[in-house]
């Protein structure tokens, strides 16, 4: 049986793993907020912390794989 091929090199680029961490300075400070305007609270989860991270790379244009489909 031949054995699937692995994908070669890092599943996030050097650039999200960045805005990641800058995402997880700002909730550690407290001024990570989550949504748009001025409804979004204050973000406690280190969960979410990083998700908020990884749309931002989206945004820029970083390496980040896909979402998964709900």
């Amino acid at each position: 049986m031949p054995r699937k091929k692995k994908s070669s090199g890092r599943k996030y680029g050097k650039a999200a793993g960045k805005t990641v961490a800058s995402a997880m300075r700002r909730k550690k400070r407290g001024t990570l907020k989550s949504g748009r305007g001025g409804k979004g609270g204050t973000v406690k989860s280190r969960k979410q912390a990083i998700a908020i991270g990884l749309s931002e790379a989206r945004k820029k244009g970083a390496k980040v794989p896909r979402k998964k489909a709900a």
